[in-house]
C-alpha cells in the first residue's frame, strides 16, 4: 500500500541500537568488584569506578577526561607500551577483544588486565573500549598456596618412600641373612610408612573437594558419643592412660544424622590434635544444642579440649588455614583444614577458643538434619 513504509527485514531488523560509552545501564559501577575503565570513540576516558581506583592508586577525577593511553599508562612484562602495542581504534577490525594478561603500572605494579571492543556494527569503528582491572594479589596468594602444597607433599612423600624403597631393597637383596624378628619389624615399618603415604593421598583429595565444593555428605544416622569412646578406646589400646581421657555426655542427644566416616576424620583429627599438642586431661563434652541450620531448632555439638598451653591468640584466626601448625612436633599442617570443610560441609560450624585449663578447646556443632521423611 502507497505511504506504508515496511521494516527491513533479516539481521539487521533485530540489530539493538548502537550502545553509548557512559550511559546508565542501572548498575552502579562503583559496586562492581573488578576495576572498570570505559573510553569513548574520541579514546578519552568516561568511566573510571572505585575498583579501579582501588587497583591503580588513581583517583577518578585525574582519569576522566584524560586519553585512555595517559590515564592508564600500562606496559606488558618487557617494557613495551601496551595501548601501543595492540591500537584499539586503529587496529584490526575483526578485532573485539584483549585476553586477560598481566601488564604494569607505573611503579611496577602488576595488574590483570582485559579489554572489550564495542562496534556499533561488525567491522564498524570503535565506539568505546571497556578494560577490566583486577589486582593479582589474589591469584599470587592462591599460586604461593598452590606452590606450599606441593613442597608439603614433597616433602612428606619422600620420608616414608625412601624408607619403603630402603628397607624392601634390603630384603630383596639380603633375605636369608636377616632373623624372622628383623624381618617382622622390617615390614611393620614398611606397612606403616605406606599407611601414612595413604592418609597424605587421602588429605590431598579431601582438600580438592573441599576447594571445588564436591565433597559428598552420605547421611545416616550416627551415635556421635559411641563414635567417640571407639577413638578413646584406640587410643588406650595404643598406650595413652585412660585417665587422660574424659568423656562427658549430655542426654538425651538428638537423633543426629550424618556422614559417619566423615565424622569419624573430624574426631580423629581433632583428638589427636589434643593427644599430641596438648598436656595433662583431654575432656570430649558431647552435648544438644541450638542448630546451626536455619529451620532446625537442635543440633549437636561436640567439644575437644586439654590442659596444654593452648593457640596463641594472635593464632587463632589462621588454626584452620592451610599448612598451620600449632608446633613442630610434625605433621602436614592440613588435618584442622579438612576438620573445618568437613563440617561445613553438613552445615554445620567449628570454633577455636582457650579451655577453662588454659589449653585449646575445639568445639564443632552439626544439624541433626533429620530426612523429611521421618521429620
Amino acid at each position: 500500500m502507497a505511504g506504508t513504509s515496511t521494516a527491513p527485514e533479516g539481521r539487521d531488523a533485530r540489530r539493538a541500537p548502537a550502545p553509548r560509552c557512559g550511559d546508565d545501564t542501572g548498575v552502579d559501577p562503583d559496586q562492581l568488584p573488578d576495576g572498570l575503565v570505559v573510553a569513548d570513540e574520541n579514546g578519552r576516558v568516561v568511566r573510571f569506578n572505585a575498583a579501579a581506583e582501588r587497583v591503580t592508586a588513581l583517583r577518578a577525577a585525574e582519569a576522566l577526561g584524560r586519553p585512555l593511553e595517559k590515564a592508564l599508562p600500562l606496559e606488558d612484562l618487557e617494557g613495551r607500551r601496551w595501548w601501543q602495542l595492540t591500537d584499539p581504534y586503529g587496529g584490526l577490525a575483526i578485532r573485539v577483544r584483549q585476553p586477560e594478561r598481566n601488564l604494569l603500572l607505573p611503579g611496577g605494579r602488576e595488574v590483570l588486565v582485559s579489554a572489550r571492543y564495542v562496534r556499533a556494527e561488525p567491522l564498524g569503528p570503535v565506539r568505546c573500549v571497556v578494560v577490566s582491572l583486577r589486582d593479582t594479589e589474589a591469584r599470587r596468594r592462591t599460586e604461593r598456596s598452590h606452590a606450599e602444597l606441593i613442597a608439603t607433599v614433597a616433602h612428606e612423600l619422600r620420608s616414608p618412600l625412601t624408607s619403603v624403597k630402603g628397607f624392601t631393597a634390603t630384603l630383596l637383596a639380603k633375605w636369608e641373612r636377616f632373623t624372622d624378628d628383623q624381618k617382622r619389624l622390617m615390614l611393620e615399618t614398611v606397612d606403616a610408612d605406606a599407611d601414612r603415604v595413604t592418609r597424605l593421598i587421602a588429605e590431598l583429595l579431601d582438600i580438592s573437594r573441599i576447594d571445588s565444593g564436591r565433597l559428598e555428605v552420605r547421611r545416616q544416622p550416627v551415635d556421635i558419643g559411641a563414635a567417640v569412646g571407639r577413638h578413646i578406646q584406640a587410643y588406650v589400646a595404643s598406650g595413652q592412660p585412660a585417665d587422660r581421657f574424659l568423656l562427658r555426655i549430655e542426654q538425651p542427644l538428638p537423633a543426629l544424622w550424618a556422614d559417619p566416616d566423615k565424622v569419624d576424620q573430624v574426631l580423629s583429627n581433632l583428638l589427636e590434635n589434643a593427644v599430641r599438642h596438648g598436656e595433662g586431661t583431654v575432656t570430649i563434652d558431647v552435648t544438644p544444642s541450638a542448630s546451626p541450620r536455619e529451620g532446625e531448632e537442635t543440633g549437636t555439638s561436640v567439644t575437644v579440649s586439654d590442659e596444654g598451653p593452648g593457640i596463641p591468640e594472635e593464632s587463632m584466626n589462621r588454626v584452620f588455614t592451610r599448612f598451620w601448625r600449632g608446633s613442630k612436633r610434625g605433621g602436614t599442617g592440613l588435618g584442622l583444614y579438612i576438620v573445618k570443610g568437613i563440617v561445613e560441609a553438613h552445615g554445620g560450624v567449628i570454633t577455636v577458643g582457650r579451655a577453662t585449663g588454659g589449653g585449646a578447646e575445639f568445639r564443632f556443632t552439626l544439624p541433626v538434619s533429620t530426612p523429611a521423611y521421618l521429620a
